[in-house]
């Protein structure tokens, strides 16, 4: 595909990088090269959509890797589909060491995760897209806003905020992107980015999703009576979410409030259940579960963890 332009954004870079820009800027018109003073990933994404001039925009960070075919794939979806705000894809991780295991799943994970209505009902489990693969029309930030600053991890929001905002987003099964997993990146590293931080932001959204759409709002019954699970659940709590009782595969356990056995839980349409475990296996159990004895997700469930 030729017919494109690739905005470099120079965020403080302390090696060559910008002589090596500067030299391929030369060679090539549809190159352009800006520099952003105010650090940070935001100011920088934003900074490059905003000089962006054609319909479509995708940004990718410095250390990730585009494939062959990925614009024209992307575009191409995006011409062929107009009813599609955005469009995001497959991505190869590739770790830099041993201790990626975690990105690993949740790459493979995501990868999982097509349809527009798996992107959303999985949405409080994770983030569903891997944020470089997106492409995006122009008109959809224009509309709901880009990547905002805040003590939570920016591409999340976005997508929490366009996805409540009605903003339909797919993913085409295609690799598109090798992902660079290394020790050292911002995802590891900084608050921002912690198991909390995406908690609290998560539990925001979902907190505006069940008061408008919870026909037993403000009570929600939570699966998974852990103290970890109850430790989670107390931000949503924070906003406005009564706990009406937790569900547990123990029978006996005892926790200061009531507890279902799963096995006893009453059939669909007497509450709206919240999963709140994490591990992949015992959550595609609770999910089929909960579908055999007529919850249907998004109507009377959904999976937060």
């Amino acid at each position: 595909m030729e017919d494109f332009e690739l905005i470099l954004i120079d965020n403080g870079s302390t090696d060559n990088s910008r002589t090596i820009a500067e030299t391929f800027c030369t060679k090539d018109a549809r190159l352009q090269l800006t520099t952003e003073a105010q650090r940070g990933v935001v100011h920088a994404s934003n900074t490059g959509a905003a000089l962006a001039r054609g319909a479509y925009i995708a940004r990718m960070d410095a250390d990730d890797e585009a494939l062959p075919g990925k614009l024209k794939l992307q575009s191409k979806y995006l011409n062929d589909h107009p009813e599609c705000d955005a469009v995001a894809g497959q991505a190869e991780h590739v770790p830099h060491s041993g201790q990626a295991a975690g990105f690993s799943r949740f790459v493979a994970w995501s990868n999982g995760i097509h349809s527009y209505e798996e992107i959303f009902h999985n949405r409080f489990i994770e983030l569903p897209v891997v944020n470089p693969t997106l492409m995006w029309r122009r008109q959809t930030a224009a509309t709901h806003g880009l990547y905002r600053s805040g003590d939570f991890p920016e591409d999340y929001e976005m997508v929490l905020r366009w996805l409540d905002e009605g903003v339909n987003i797919v993913k085409i099964p295609e690799m598109v992107l090798k992902w660079y997993d290394s020790d050292t990146r911002l995802t590891r590293t900084d608050d921002t980015y912690s198991d909390k931080a995406f908690y609290r932001i998560k539990s925001q959204y979902l907190a505006k999703w069940l008061q408008q759409h919870n026909p037993f709002h403000p009570e929600v019954a939570v699966w998974g009576a852990s103290r970890i699970s109850r430790r989670r659940v107390k931000l949503l709590e924070q906003h406005g979410i009564n706990v009406a009782c937790f569900i547990d595969t123990k029978k006996s356990r005892q926790i200061g409030q009531e507890v279902i056995f799963y096995e006893d839980l009453p059939e669909a349409g007497s509450l709206f259940v919240l999963s709140y475990i994490r591990q992949m296996d015992n959550r595609d159990r609770i999910r089929k579960f909960l579908t055999k004895k007529g919850y249907q997700e998004g109507e009377n469930f959904l999976m937060v963890s």
